[in-house]
């Protein structure tokens, strides 16, 4: 039996268009980002009278969505690119970029036509703040949409013959990496003749999601303080650089433990830390990997920014630190940064060129994904409306 390949759809609300894509997340590789491709299916009807586009957009948005600050909408399109897709700028074979398009054109019929997207280097990943109990309307994210839409021109848009769907920009790890993580310090007390010396180290850079983080924690108490109340986390630190100078440090996982070192002797001990989204789900302020409505994601991953791209443009950046701390007559701490992302997946040929099965291997799934729990959304599935 040959295998069966997802495809995604969403239809307007007077069912005149249906948009159909393979995939709703896509990679940034570092080099390049996987293109964004899909095949809109347009009522006869609709297309007697108006022209259909469809646009790409990436969007920062910082606070309610219908307040301005001072003048200000807390808003910026970072990207917005409109095709024209009927009437045909050019041949539907010059438009069409992938197998999997020439597939669904096929099953699809006359009233199916493609559409290409590329994204620029400068762009950041999908990310997005996870709302308080009493924020709704609020949001504070990085977010990339596919619309489709009809009118006499691209900026007449009719609600009714539209469509939105919110995809993610994702990056995976760059690879491993020979560097073992490691930090250090002396603290050194009044009245002591000889210092406190702490020692951390990671086995590794970087950790993927669902991975226990194992601290190696060094404690060299030569001083005449006692050591106690050990405690040790992973923070995650997001700061906005768009708008603002915001800074968020939220604790994803902690450890408070019952471990002291009296003056003249040392501890060695490893850790074992588990930064994940589902001991977290009700923090406010956390930064996720994408949409606040996707059942489907995780704990932002840390931002890899490139050389030549400004980190203003990116409008959040995410990090990541190991913190260790105690009291020694006073609260002592260490800190270690990580980088904490999704794996990079086996490499195996792209869907897109390895779809070799017949135009009815397709499968069709609604274009939605998992609601959060707590979150309101609108008619259109895709931004949330006030309670």
């Amino acid at each position: 039996m040959s295998p069966k390949h997802v495809v995604f759809k969403k239809v307007s609300r007077d069912k005149s268009l249906s948009v159909y894509m393979a995939k709703r997340d896509f990679v940034d590789h570092g080099d390049f980002v996987d293109p964004v491709d899909g095949v809109i299916v347009i009522d006869p009807m609709l297309r007697r009278a108006k022209k259909v586009y469809v646009m790409l957009s990436c969007t920062f948005r910082y606070g309610r969505q219908d307040v301005d600050v001072m003048g200000v909408a807390f808003r910026r399109d970072l990207l917005l690119v409109t095709r024209q897709v009927y009437p045909e700028l050019q041949d539907k074979d010059k438009l069409t970029h992938t197998k999997t398009q020439k597939k669904l054109l096929q099953k699809l019929g006359p009233d199916a036509f493609p559409f290409f997207f590329e994204f620029p280097d400068h762009l950041p990943c999908s990310v997005a703040l996870q709302p308080g109990p009493s924020d709704v309307g609020k949001k504070c994210a990085v977010e990339f949409e596919v619309k489709a839409f009809c009118g006499h021109s691209q900026d007449e848009k009719d609600k009714q013959s539209s469509v939105r769907l919110s995809i993610r920009k994702i990056q995976f790890s760059p690879g491993d990496s020979d560097r073992v993580p490691v930090a250090e310090t002396t603290f050194e007390f009044l009245m002591s003749d000889k210092p406190l010396r702490v020692k951390l180290s990671l086995e590794k850079e970087t950790f993927y999601h669902g991975e226990p983080v194992r601290v190696d924690v060094e404690i060299n108490n030569s001083s005449s303080r006692n050591i106690k109340d050990i405690t040790l986390s992973v923070d995650q630190v997001t700061n906005i650089v768009l708008y603002s100078n915001d800074k968020y440090v939220k604790s994803v996982a902690r450890e408070e433990t019952m471990d002291s070192v009296p003056p003249g002797t040392s501890l060695k001990k490893i850790y074992t830390l588990f930064p994940l989204l589902i001991h977290n789900k009700d923090r406010r302020g956390l930064a996720l990997d994408g949409p606040l409505k996707h059942e489907d994601t995780n704990l932002a991953s840390s931002s890899i920014v490139k050389q030549e791209v400004l980190k203003e443009v990116q409008g959040i950046l995410v990090t990541y630190k190991v913190v260790v701390k105690m009291m020694a007559s006073g609260e002592v701490s260490l800190e270690l940064p990580f980088r904490l992302m999704n794996p990079n997946p086996e490499t195996a040929p792209s869907p897109h060129l390895s779809v070799c099965s017949e135009p009815e291997d397709f499968v069709f799934e609604e274009f939605k994904r998992v609601y959060l729990k707590g979150v309101v959304y609108g008619d259109d599935d895709e931004s949330p409306t006030e309670a």
